[in-house]
């Protein structure tokens, strides 16, 4: 099987796009796990594979799957290059909601919806307080994926992110983020993410680390997060869901064969 590919990042978090608008495209946990090996295949971060919307005020649908296979609900970053890719601003079909974007110049916005708050929305395996995990005094909450934030020193992401993220306390793993307060309006982040490991930037993870700092009062509700890869700015509004902004980039376009 001939596809074509664009590879596309944001702030250096990579990602393989795959249109299966027009034609439809079928791939194996094998094959995503080849394509996303950078020795052996193109190498990501997380394949995306697009489709033909189903719902009602979707433009586009859109999968996300990890280098090992597994299937992730939502991913941040990946859903600013689907926009980019597609043009205008289009609303993302995902398997955890309709996602709207706003893109300006060379900037998206993504509405990555509700923070789910409750220890059952996240999930975690026992009830208990989100705000305050019996694990390394984390928070949690999900955007679409679990998220747990530990606030303090990043440099323990390296250490501690593989033995977090499959921590029982999580039944579906965990993306692991570790986060500094630098001011009430920023905080810099590392996350270790759930089936791809340490990335050099995490939508999803950055979104999560605002709002279980702000739970805790640690920032405001709109902060700038700094990650290895550069800046994204989250706003936590109101009504409970959440704003992303930062870059989308195209790296190259091309062709392989799969198998």
């Amino acid at each position: 099987m001939t596809l074509a590919f664009t590879k596309m990042h944001g702030l250096g978090n990579d990602f393989i796009v795959l249109d299966g608008r027009e034609t439809l495209i079928s791939l194996t946990v094998d094959m995503i796990r080849k394509l996303c090996d950078r020795h052996f295949g193109i190498g990501c971060d997380q394949l995306v594979l697009l489709s033909r919307p189903t719902l009602e005020g979707a433009d586009i649908g859109v999968r996300f799957f990890n280098p090992d296979g597994s299937e992730a609900g939502a991913c941040g970053n990946a859903s600013r290059c689907v926009a980019m890719f597609v043009g205008g601003s289009p609303t993302l079909q995902t398997s955890v909601g309709l996602l709207p974007t706003q893109q300006t110049g060379d900037l998206v916005t993504v509405n990555m919806g509700m923070a789910l708050l409750d220890w059952q929305e996240i999930p975690l395996a026992i009830p208990c307080d989100t705000r305050h995990l019996p694990l390394h005094g984390a928070a949690a909450c999900s955007m679409g994926n679990p998220h747990a934030t530990l606030f303090g020193d990043i440099g323990r992401a390296e250490t501690m992110g593989a033995d977090l993220e499959q921590d029982p306390l999580f039944p579906e793993r965990a993306n692991i983020g570790f986060a500094q307060v630098l001011s009430p309006t920023h905080l810099r982040l590392r996350v270790w993410e759930r089936g791809a490991g340490l990335t050099l930037a995490c939508g999803s993870g950055a979104c999560a680390a605002v709002v279980n700092a702000a739970r805790r009062g640690l920032v405001e509700r709109a902060c700038k997060v700094t990650m290895d890869g550069g800046d994204l700015h989250i706003v936590w509004q109101d009504d409970g869901t959440v704003l992303m902004t930062g870059p989308a980039v195209t790296v190259f376009t091309g062709t392989l064969n799969a198998s």
